[in-house]
């Protein structure tokens, strides 16, 4: 176990709906330790386990941790921890990993650096061996506690410069970086004035320098920053400035790029109310601030993001190449409205997950640990994700050369647009970013 022990203590008799009982001699089976659960209630965290079902005892299971914001004022990801307790599910009715079971504890983050911290210090404590598919903007507070206890951090969401830092990560998206530098490529060939909406957030600090990047690569001036509250209600204030900023060349049609996750929608609000005061401009966005359900929320054809260029790591929700998840969501989670399958966030669960499965059967009956774990993933298991993304791989000659986010290994973006009322491939394929990422400095 590379060092590390399992604790072991009484397991917890009370059930989760809809599990099976059976006593076995490991701390983390189905249920958590009667010391996990005590630390949830300690620690002000909402955890839980894969309901419906078994562990089994000694090597034969995988204990991991997801964790996203619930019920926080902001960024809200609930979908992703019920992927990863779906995905559970699925694969342990069909063999498990490679013969083992899956067992999946969830964390509540709360959006915050202190629940972050928490969250990861009860994964150290639970002696998990990785934490898969996760989101947090507070990596600062998650990465320390997790590099102190060795355990692996696979497919984090890439919203912090330090997911690409720690050598113990292993994302399987460009994160921010690349979502921001392929918009600002193609924004750039087609807009005047650009404005940029973000959080006013430390994370929120990086955007402008990465959207300017791609800006850059194109021949383009720098986008103006229109700072905005990431909790707030109405965004009047952040529309009037970005219109006005998006307006100044009458020569050009500007455009205006939200980047503020779910408050994206409450933005385009403000600014469809406002923009009729205002020469036309176009906007932009990436996935995750914006979706299809957004989209048809907005008014679809008729709604603000008709015409919108909007980059993501992934193909189109509608893409054949994501029925195998759509499958696991219909016998494993069907009525659960936490998963959404068009979610940018779910989907990075499920490629997590399917690293994770790769992973661990390439152990073949060897010991599982967060060791040979990091051990397999950096001696170059190589991962198929179907097409969703490029072939994944972490060892050193497969890391791309971005100064600044040295453990980025998947540089493609696809690009997509709203036609119709319908979030459609705008390009084929992917497209790479690495070379306007080399040339990117975030200090």
């Amino acid at each position: 176990m590379t060092g590390r022990r399992r604790t072991s203590s009484p397991t917890d008799r009370t059930r989760v709906p809809g599990s099976v009982r059976r006593a076995t001699p490991r701390v983390r089976t189905v249920l958590l330790s009667a010391g996990a659960v005590a630390a949830c209630a300690s620690i002000a965290v909402a955890c839980g386990v894969v309901p419906g079902t078994t562990g089994g005892s000694g090597d034969d299971t995988v204990t991991v941790m997801t964790w996203a914001p619930e019920n926080a004022p902001a960024n809200n990801k609930p979908g992703m921890p019920a992927m990863a307790r779906a995905y559970a599910r699925w694969v342990n009715a069909n063999g498990g990993l490679g013969g083992r079971k899956l067992t999946v504890l969830t964390c509540n983050e709360h959006n915050d650096y202190v629940g972050a911290a928490k969250c990861a210090r009860l994964a150290a404590k639970e002696d998990v061996d990785a934490v898969v598919g996760s989101y947090s903007q507070y990596a600062s507070s998650f990465l320390s506690p997790l590099e102190s206890a060795g355990i692996p951090y696979i497919g984090g969401y890439g919203l912090t410069d330090d997911e690409f830092k720690s050598v113990l990560s292993y994302p399987v998206n460009g994160g921010q970086p690349a979502l921001l530098a392929g918009l600002g490529e193609e924004l750039g060939r087609k807009c005047g004035p650009l404005a940029l909406v973000r959080p006013d957030t430390v994370a929120g600090d990086q955007l402008p320098i990465l959207l300017d990047s791609g800006l850059k690569a194109g021949g383009h001036a720098s986008a103006a920053d229109v700072r905005a509250a990431e909790d707030a209600t109405a965004f009047d204030p952040q529309a009037q400035q970005a219109l006005e900023k998006a307006t100044t060349d009458p020569q050009r049609k500007g455009c205006v790029v939200a980047a503020l996750d779910e408050r994206t929608g409450t933005f385009m609000d403000s600014f469809r109310r406002l923009r009729n005061d205002y020469a036309a401009v176009g906007t932009a966005s990436v996935l995750g601030s914006v979706d299809q359900t957004v989209i048809n929320a907005s008014g679809g054809a008729s709604g603000p993001y008709e015409g919108a260029y909007v980059t993501g790591w992934y193909p189109e929700a509608s893409d054949a190449r994501w029925e195998p998840m759509k499958k696991v969501i219909r016998e494993e989670a069907f009525g659960d409205n936490r998963i959404d399958p068009a979610d940018t966030g779910v989907q990075t669960t499920w490629i997590a997950y399917t690293v994770l499965k790769k992973v661990v059967e390439s152990l073949g009956g060897g010991e599982v640990s967060a060791g040979t774990i990091r051990s397999a993933l950096d001696n170059g298991v190589k991962v198929d994700t179907g097409g969703l993304t490029p072939t994944l791989r972490w060892r050193f000659q497969d890391l791309t050369a971005v100064v600044d986010f040295p453990r980025l290994i998947n540089s493609d973006v696809t690009l997509q647009v709203v036609r119709d009322g319908q979030l459609v491939a705008a390009r084929k394929g992917f497209v790479n970013v690495s070379k306007t990422l080399e040339s990117t400095t975030t200090r």
